[in-house]
């Protein structure tokens, strides 16, 4: 079974995000143009054979909102690496429906896996629907996570919890991440609540002094960074 196939099909259970660090698997998945249509049918059929074949795995479907074409993330969690080497029957009877009804419709696949930083977490609501997802590449991890972790103490401070779920990338194709923040929101409706950034949080904990060298910091240390939201697709999910 190729790499691109193991990318699509490996995907780890789903589970909710605990105090335990755990392993997120992500299949982004970009559509052919014209082929949204074909490529959604394609993943209901082998959705359908995976369950027929008493398949066990779950996964999330979520399409990307913003951005060129039309993309997707398949993602699940694996609670350790030793979930690498179990065995899926049911996926090696769906190796049809995937190479006759999907592969036909799909442009490239990016495979990659991040570790949960679960210190600076919170935990994944179960009815989230949609994520924004803030990723970032930067030159200097030891300084971001300082960072990271004072200003999530802010926000704690203020709000009983933090804002999104944090992950750490584990190696990956050049331009992939080192890092990226998930806020889960259950509708849109939730994006017109307004609330204070995360700055102004901060200032109000550690002072305007402290606030302005945090941000000078970060400036300096993040390379690049960029941000999409995602809602789930529930038909294309298990």
């Amino acid at each position: 079974m190729n790499a691109v196939l193991i990318a699509l099909l490996s995907i780890g259970t789903l589970s909710a995000q605990d105090s335990e660090r755990t392993i997120l698997r992500m299949s982004e998945i970009t559509v052919k143009q014209g082929h949204y249509p074909q490529f959604t049918e394609g993943v209901k059929k082998w959705k359908e054979c995976y369950g027929e074949n008493n398949g066990e795995r779950g996964w999330n479907m979520w399409e990307r909102v913003q951005g060129e074409g039309s993309v997707f993330v398949m993602t699940g969690i694996m609670q350790n690496w030793a979930e690498m080497d179990k065995k899926d029957p049911a996926n090696k009877e769906c190796y049809a429906v995937v190479m006759n009804f999907i592969m036909p419709h799909v442009e490239k696949v990016n495979f990659n896996l991040a570790g949960t930083m679960p210190d600076i977490s919170r935990t994944f609501p179960e009815d989230a629907e949609l994520v924004w997802v803030w990723s970032v590449k930067v030159n200097n991890s030891t300084v971001f996570k300082e960072n990271l972790e004072s200003m999530s103490k802010a926000i704690v401070a203020r709000e009983g919890k933090p804002r999104g779920v944090w992950y750490s990338f584990m190696g990956g194709a050049h331009d992939a991440p080192d890092y990226m923040v998930s806020v889960p929101f259950k509708g849109y409706a939730d994006l017109d609540e307004s609330r204070d950034n995360v700055w102004k949080i901060y200032e109000e904990t550690a002072g305007k002094e402290k606030s302005d060298a945090m941000k000078a910091s970060q400036r300096e240390v993040i390379d690049v960074d960029w941000s999409y939201m995602y809602r789930l697709n529930k038909e294309l999910s298990n």
